[in-house]
């Protein structure tokens, strides 16, 4: 399955935020810490080179726990300050303010020598679409300063939020990157919805994940479906759509919902917390 998308409004954003990376201090990277790999775009690694950065595994309350710890040890052994959290705790801010002051330590030392008492730090918050950017920032902001949604392109333009404690920070626009080399990162990214459904062929997308879960995570669609896990990736969606009681007039059964509904109980972990990948 080839799963490609990257609409118009991405590649202003990408333009604008090349533009604006003359104005902060530090990068703050967001990726799912489902796809810690496939969910990290080039594009922003490249643009971001010469910043300091921090890289926080957002939603890690979706993502398996030792996946999680093994892929944050990954990170900070290549030098990246590393935070893995999900973004709506209340601990969040302490966290967070706690990193940004660790990763800008070399511009805060610079700027006491120079005999600056209050030091700025502007912040850009960074990432592809869907991995809760505007919820860390309305958590660590206290109030409803971005807006949020649980699918991709709710955020569009770029707007500065003051933080407090000398920390401000640059709302930006999901963006991908104009063509996946790896097809299975495509799939990964549609799994976690940082594709939009509506261009994605639904039932081709979930038996792929029924075959993953089965190789990875054997015994999950038996607990949660009463399904016989096989193979036959298609025999199973039907299955799960008799179950659960997804049928057409005449009594056939819907596997076009029932991939829906298979995609949300995933991305909600309602199946349980799996990561994807591996360091």
């Amino acid at each position: 399955m080839d799963i490609q998308w990257y609409p118009g409004h991405m590649t202003k954003a990408r333009r604008e935020m090349q533009d604006n990376l003359k104005l902060v201090d530090l990068i703050v990277e967001l990726i799912d810490a489902r796809i810690p790999f496939s969910g990290r775009n080039p594009d922003i690694q490249a643009m971001g080179a010469q910043k300091a950065r921090l890289l926080i595994l957002n939603k890690a309350d979706l993502a398996d726990p030792e996946s999680t710890r093994r892929w944050c040890a990954f990170y900070r052994e290549q030098g990246l300050e590393t935070l893995a959290l999900d973004s709506r705790e209340r601990s969040v801010k302490k966290q967070v303010v706690s990193k940004i002051q660790t990763a800008c330590a070399a511009k805060l030392e610079r700027d006491r020598r120079k005999g600056i008492r209050t030091s700025m730090i502007r912040v850009m918050v960074t990432g592809i679409p869907n991995v809760g950017k505007s919820t860390l920032i309305n958590s660590l902001a206290g109030r409803a300063s971005a807006k949020t949604g649980n699918r991709p392109g709710v955020t569009r333009g770029q707007q500065w939020i003051h933080l407090g404690g000398g920390i401000d920070l640059l709302d930006t626009p999901g963006i991908l990157w104009p063509r996946f080399d790896d097809p299975a990162a495509g799939v990964r990214l549609a799994w976690i919805g940082s594709v939009r459904d509506e261009i994605l062929p639904m039932e081709e997308l979930a038996q792929q994940l029924l075959s993953f879960l089965c190789e990875k995570y054997p015994s999950v669609l038996t607990q949660r479906y009463g399904i016989e896990e096989s193979s036959d990736p298609a025999g199973m969606l039907s299955a799960i759509a008799s179950a659960r009681g997804c049928l057409k007039a005449g009594g056939e059964t819907d596997t076009e919902k029932a991939a829906a509904l298979l995609l949300d109980e995933f991305r909600h972990a309602v199946l349980g917390r799996f990561t994807l990948e591996e360091p």
